[in-house]
């Protein structure tokens, strides 16, 4: 299948996006020497009301605060990775965690206290398990005669599939009212996990279509007849935040392969907390990775494919700051943050429009 699990996506699609169409200049900004670097695939981040940055070190199962006095260790689980993260207050946070024991796969929420011990919150694996919200949604091609069907390779799959069982935490924002929201990548929707644990569908994202061009087919080893059918990837959630209009942002990153024949792929939704309306309001966004929504209302996308920051507002998305392979963005305390260069020497800066 022409699918897949978020975390796959973003580290073996690296090499193919750097042969990506060259991204369009960025605006004028100002981009600071790296607060810290050195770290390990940093794909979130979140900022404490004290200005203490927790960063995610996703590549070596590690959750890192920053402060004053430097880095510090708040959580380490070597094997599993920690993605999302939302800071509460001082020094207490919540995360996203996933991976495999003895037992399995798990798919957990995590939080923090301020005195360092870590206290589960919700099992969104085993909901997902449960309840698969996205089994509405209808994945891969559409519309392909049998004798088309039998000439696409094995791996690739020519048969429709609806959602399948699977979870991956990957990022999680925290409501006035103490619930969290998950963004779930590998199940493709956005969950509520109430003050006391329980857990509800808040919205199913879309399939993000796609139309096979000739040059497409060729390069992933498809058959000549599948030219011009449409196949509905899986639309991969990155990242939700909570905007002042009350309405939840939320970045997408559709699976399969970075090409250049698919284009610019990533997109922006807005979901209603109270109806689950998903409205997409901005798209064409090389790898839409993470996202931020400043007090005035504009949203910061983290384009990890297009080495940049862009912004959407309502004259539209526009290129805001070049910068080596972003993953995430957060503003907070009249700044915005950013993680940069995540497949190499992973920095923290702050950009300044």
């Amino acid at each position: 299948m022409l699918r897949a699990r978020s975390q796959v996506a973003v580290v073996t699609a690296v090499a193919m996006a750097l042969v990506l169409p060259g991204a369009a200049p960025a605006s004028a900004a100002t981009v600071s020497d790296p607060i810290i670097d050195g770290l390990a695939g940093p794909l979130q981040l979140a900022v404490g009301s004290d200005g203490t940055i927790y960063v995610s070190q996703s590549f070596a199962g590690k959750l890192t605060a920053v402060g004053w006095k430097g880095a510090t260790e708040v959580v380490s689980t070597p094997g599993a990775e920690i993605a999302g993260v939302a800071a509460e207050g001082r020094g207490t946070v919540t995360f996203t965690t996933s991976g495999e024991t003895e037992d399995g796969l798990f798919a957990q929420v995590k939080r923090v206290l301020a005195n360092g011990k870590v206290r589960p919150v919700a099992d969104v694996g085993s909901y997902e398990a449960t309840v698969n919200p996205d089994q509405v949604n209808s994945y891969g091609f559409h519309g392909l005669t049998p004798e088309c069907a039998a000439q696409v390779p094995a791996e690739i799959g020519a048969d429709p599939y609806l959602g399948i069982v699977e979870s991956h935490p990957y990022s999680v924002a925290i409501l006035p009212d103490g619930s969290r929201v998950v963004a779930d990548a590998a199940g493709n929707d956005v969950v509520r996990v109430a003050p006391d644990g329980t857990i509800s569908t808040v919205a199913v994202l879309p399939p993000a279509p796609s139309v096979i061009t000739a040059e497409l087919a060729a390069g992933v080893g498809l058959p000549e007849c599948t030219v011009g059918k449409t196949y509905n990837f899986e639309p991969v959630p990155t990242d939700v935040e909570l905007g002042r209009d009350g309405l939840l942002y939320v970045s997408s990153l559709p699976g399969g392969p970075e090409d250049p024949s698919f284009g610019a792929r990533g997109a922006v939704y807005s979901v209603n907390l109270a109806t689950g309306t998903v409205t997409r309001i901005a798209s064409g966004f090389l790898g839409a990775t993470n996202l931020a929504v400043g007090p005035d209302g504009t949203i910061y996308v983290a384009e990890l494919f297009g080495g940049r920051i862009s912004t959407v507002s309502g004259a539209g998305a526009k290129p805001l700051a070049d910068v080596p392979f972003p993953a995430a963005v957060e503003w907070a305390n009249g700044k915005l943050y950013a993680t940069t260069d995540v497949f190499g020497n992973g920095s923290v800066v702050t950009i300044t429009p």
